[in-house]
């Protein structure tokens, strides 16, 4: 299968002033219909830098996509990036000239000059209409030329191409910045030509599966067999008090896709038992205050030192000051008492100390402890909330 990078373009995201959501939209796209994502890269508004970059991913994958930098202002370089990186100069398309200012006639305006600026592409590239904004998009269609070694491996990969269907083609589709104008034209112009020019035909599915209560280390002692394959691949991923397994699945179909991940997702469950509470979208709040209502149990919560951290988690949660292990404790009786409520669940974070007190009060019983945290300081609080979740998820769980 083709191999792809992704290349985001603003300064505004390189500085952090604004969140890139766009590159996890297009991999997880991509992905789906079985293409391989090697790299993402973000390059802030400097024509120079955007061309280099273009280019090395040019010799590297056989479709490169770049987000940003279409608009009509000198600092939207992406056009004249991609036109220096394939070698060729910008040419005025009138076709595209009429889209923009059919699209800005909309809003009962007429354009401004330095909007034909987004009526320049690429020489010879393949225009994208652009229905829901001012910014024209394209595709250059490009037969890597190089040397040496790269023009061996260059022909190897299209020799495979050229088995897949793409006939030795590689491309940069060029989309907009504006994330909704962006998942528009990928969907309804750019995947259509992705799968037409690669033969696409396979797609890659992904199930994660969500643990606690075992470290990364300890989980990867137990699943390590499964880490080696190659079809379906199994990966860790270590979260603050949560440990991920991602199994992806490469087929020719989705349900061929589910079956491979069902058979590796069982017995990844039959060796890790209950430290999996559950996948994809499941968050262990959630799991844990099902399993509380599947008891029929009501619950209430107290917490001292997290900001509110566990009452954002757990309802009916009350924040005191400045509590020990023991008046945590103390509080948690007092409060279910008070509220007669079936079961209690308190975190006293101690930041100086790098330590919490957990305590769980249920029907069947008590159980507290102090714990020491030996991470970011930072990561102190929701480390510890997510422990006494998962206490109470445990507890809640539990046969009779």
């Amino acid at each position: 299968m083709p191999s792809a990078e992704i290349i985001t373009i603003g300064t505004e995201i390189l500085l952090g002033e604004i969140v890139d959501t766009n590159t996890r939209y297009i991999a997880r796209t991509l992905r789906g219909m079985g293409v391989n994502i090697y790299r993402t890269t973000t390059i802030g508004d400097n024509t120079e830098r955007i061309a280099e970059a273009i280019r090395n991913s040019m010799n590297r994958a056989e479709i490169v996509i770049t987000t940003g930098g279409l608009g009509p202002t000198v600092d939207d370089p992406t056009r004249e990036a991609v036109a220096k990186a394939a070698g060729v100069e910008l040419e005025f398309r009138e076709d595209l000239w009429q889209q923009v200012v059919a699209v800005i006639s909309r809003y009962g305006r007429k354009p401004s000059q330095n909007q034909k600026r987004q009526a320049y592409i690429p020489k010879g590239a393949l225009a994208i209409a652009n229905p829901v904004g001012t910014a024209p998009c394209f595709i250059v269609e490009y037969s890597p030329l190089l040397s040496g070694d790269r023009e061996r491996r260059a022909k190897q990969r299209q020799s495979r191409s050229e088995a897949e269907g793409g006939a030795g083609v590689r491309c940069v589709a060029s989309l907009p910045g504006v994330p909704n104008e962006m998942e528009h034209i990928l969907h309804e112009s750019i995947i259509p030509y992705l799968q037409k020019r690669f033969g696409l035909n396979e797609i890659i599915k992904i199930r994660v599966l969500h643990c606690a209560g075992l470290g990364e280390g300890m989980i990867d002692e137990q699943i390590a067999e499964f880490e080696t394959l190659s079809n379906p691949t199994v990966g860790l991923a270590a979260h603050t008090g949560v440990v991920d397994i991602r199994v992806a699945a490469k087929a020719k179909s989705e349900a061929e896709a589910d079956r491979m991940i069902a058979e590796i997702e069982q017995r990844i469950r039959e060796k890790l038992g209950d430290v999996v509470f559950g996948a994809d979208e499941d968050r262990l709040e959630d799991v844990a205050l099902n399993e509380v209502a599947k008891r029929g149990w009501t619950l209430v919560g107290v917490e001292s030192g997290l900001d509110g951290l566990l009452a954002r988690k757990v309802p009916h949660t009350v924040s005191l000051p400045d509590l020990t292990p023991d008046s945590l404790m103390a509080a948690l009786r007092a409060a279910r008492a008070d509220s007669n409520a079936d079961a209690a669940l308190g975190v006293a974070m101690y930041l100086e100390e790098r330590a919490a007190a957990i305590g769980l009060i249920t029907p069947k019983g008590e159980k507290t402890h102090r714990i020491t945290y030996g991470g970011p300081p930072r990561s102190l609080a929701r480390w510890s909330v997510n422990l006494a979740l998962d206490w109470l998820r445990r507890r809640a769980g539990e046969s009779d």
